[in-house]
């Protein structure tokens, strides 16, 4: 094991940018791939060099029958990637009766047409004019007027949907279409009428918004004229220094076509310069070249830092000194959206180094990991981590869990949203993967235990959101194993006793579901029918997550440990791309690069700490 460690240290240091942070690659679905193609052909730039280098990544990711998948296990193919890849590519210039091309739309017909894909889909259906607006989006653009004081509002949305609906809800006030390349006749040949009636939980919302609005006066051009001035600032006052709006791809993708819609030209720098700044976010990998949604370059420099000093390094080490000095850097001192919720002062991290506004807690927590034990020694260096911690203690919800990005955003009228995933991205509530995790932080590295009141409410929250088989639910991470992984080391750093009924649960739970190889994975499919379905085989990460759980409940090792920790070292040696990352249940996974090194070394560091 020591060997190990010391051989993938030495690797990963080989591997450190000059400016101390790491590039791993943050893979996600085929959607980001599809949409960039589809962006840079609609604004002319089909000669651009990056259209035929995603181009060929789609076809390598096409399957037999014709289809693209989020991942390997899904039962078919999946429908929205299926739409996305073959609008894509026919705009790129393959031809309809390309046997690859074909092969996809007969899947897409018999699977339901376009009508049948996802809310994200559908909107890029709508911007080429293969989709009415009316049909994919039946709120008007004046619901980001309502006040606060009414029952549900724009502000009550979390801040990764503000990104993408005010783009959205801009384009359609618009009726924005952006006709491409006859694509048009294609896309409308594949919509089947009737696919718009609208389930009864959604007719309430719409209701509310209709009853909010009928109190400010009613729908005039006036009301709507401030709508638009309103959402159109909104993405302004949002850009990043690189251009994109608020660094992730998809919601730069609407917020080109929004500015176009209110007048904006092709070639007005503020739109090329975003569109270069989504160029940069594209990486290589061993399936060609990918548009990253967004890169994880504080998540992983933060991880990788923090899983080196687990297995040895000090902080005085020269790669680990690199890396504090880039998260340092990066640490956001100005107030964003969260502000309005929480009086904390600013001091938090984003997922990547050019989000500078946009703090979230599993970033934050992660960057204090790899810094507490530089912090202890450096004056300059404390301050920093104490921002942080406070940062990070004064975004926990009410309810006594802990959201991603802002706290008390929990209207659950927002889940009846009409658009697909409202459910889970619509509102930012307390999740057990990120209640954990910043336990386990507070715990272990800021010293907070259960007698904190704080923890107190965190620790309760948690036990009420255990699943009735002793699981927790992972909101950012697949899916039962992440956060069962989470809750349980979490708990177990603030004081919580081994012998704790809900803890002896989620031990008896994890050694259940063991492979008889000895590893633990699960699939992607868990995220999506709410309860724990194995993979076909181990992942790296997944069994180094339920090892990591076991080994903080056990004095000794155990079986199942042992096993596992021999299977762990075995999948070291072998290829696992299997994404273990969540971002929008059945419409976005990612295979984290950086995976593979950050959480075995973690699990094997703490079993070598433990049992010598």
């Amino acid at each position: 094991m020591r060997s190990k460690l010391d051989r993938m240290a030495e690797q990963l240091e080989q591997r450190q940018n000059p400016d101390g942070s790491w590039t791993f690659c943050f893979e996600n679905s085929p959607m980001t791939d599809a949409f960039m193609i589809i962006l840079l052909c609609s604004l002319g730039q089909r000669e651009d060099m990056w259209v035929d280098k995603l181009v060929e990544r789609l076809f390598l990711l096409q399957t037999r029958e014709g289809t693209w998948k989020l991942f390997k296990d899904e039962e078919t193919g999946n429908l929205s990637s299926t739409i996305e890849a073959y609008v894509a590519l026919r705009m790129s210039g393959i031809k309809e009766g390309d046997e690859r091309i074909a092969r996809a739309k007969r899947f897409i017909q018999e699977e339901g047409g376009v009508g049948k894909a996802h809310s994200l889909t559908r909107f890029m259906l709508a911007i080429l004019g293969g989709v009415k607006w009316k049909r994919v989006l039946p709120v008007p653009i004046e619901f980001v007027l309502i006040p606060p004081s009414s029952p549900v509002g724009f502000w009550d949305f979390s801040s990764y949907a503000r990104a993408h609906m005010a783009p959205i809800l801009l384009l359609k006030s618009r009726g924005y279409t952006h006709e491409s390349q006859g694509i048009v006749g294609e896309l409308k040949a594949m919509y089947r009428e009737g696919e718009e009636r609208i389930p009864d939980g959604e007719r309430h919302f719409l209701d509310k918004i209709a009853t909010a609005l009928g109190n400010m006066g009613g729908l005039s051009s006036s009301l709507k004229e401030r709508a638009e001035r309103f959402t159109r600032d909104y993405m302004l006052e949002r850009i990043e220094p690189d251009g994109t709006y608020m660094k992730y791809f998809s919601s730069s993708f609407f917020m080109i076509y929004a500015l176009l819609s209110v007048g904006y030209r092709q070639d007005d720098p503020l739109i090329q310069k975003c569109v270069e700044g989504l160029k940069a976010m594209i990486l290589k990998t061993e399936r060609g070249y990918h548009q990253q949604n967004s890169p994880s370059s504080i998540w992983d420099t933060a991880l990788l830092s923090y899983a080196l000093q687990s297995a040895g390094r000090s902080a005085a080490d020269k790669s680990i000194e690199r890396s504090i000095r880039f998260l340092q850097k990066h640490q956001q001192f100005r107030y964003g959206d969260w502000g309005m919720e929480s009086p904390v002062a600013p001091g938090g991290w984003g997922f990547t180094a050019g989000n500078t506004m946009h703090p979230d807690v599993d970033d934050t927590s992660a960057a204090l990991r790899a810094l507490t034990s530089a912090a202890a020694g450096r004056p300059d260096m404390r301050d920093s981590w104490q921002r942080g911690v406070d940062f990070m203690v004064g975004m926990q919800n009410s309810d006594g869990g802990w959201p991603a990005f802002e706290p008390n955003k929990t209207n659950e009228l927002l889940t009846l949203f009409p658009i697909n995933g409202a459910e889970a991205a619509a509102i930012d509530p307390s999740t057990p993967d990120l209640t954990g995790r910043a336990l386990e932080f507070l715990g272990n590295y800021a010293g907070l235990k259960r007698n904190r009141r704080g923890i107190k409410k965190g620790i309760s929250w948690l036990k009420k959101a255990q699943e009735i088989d002793g699981s927790w639910y992972g909101r950012w991470g697949v899916c039962y194993i992440y956060g069962t992984w989470a809750a349980v080391t979490g708990m177990r750093a603030v004081g919580v006793p081994g012998d704790d009924r809900h803890l002896v649960l989620a031990k008896q739970w994890l050694e259940k579901i063991q492979r008889r190889d000895g590893g633990w994975g699960e699939s992607c499919l868990s995220d999506q029918v709410k309860r724990y379905i194995p993979l076909y085989k181990a992942t790296i990460s997944q069994t180094a997550w339920a090892l990591d759980a076991l080994i903080s409940l056990e004095e000794g090792p155990t079986p199942a440990i042992d096993t596992g920790m021999q299977t762990l070292l075995e999948l070291l040696e072998e290829k696992d791309d299997y994404p273990t990352g969540a971002g929008l249940p059945g419409n976005l996974y990612i295979h984290y690069h950086s995976y593979q090194w950050i959480w075995p070394m973690v699990t094997i560091s703490r079993y070598l700490t433990k049992y010598g």
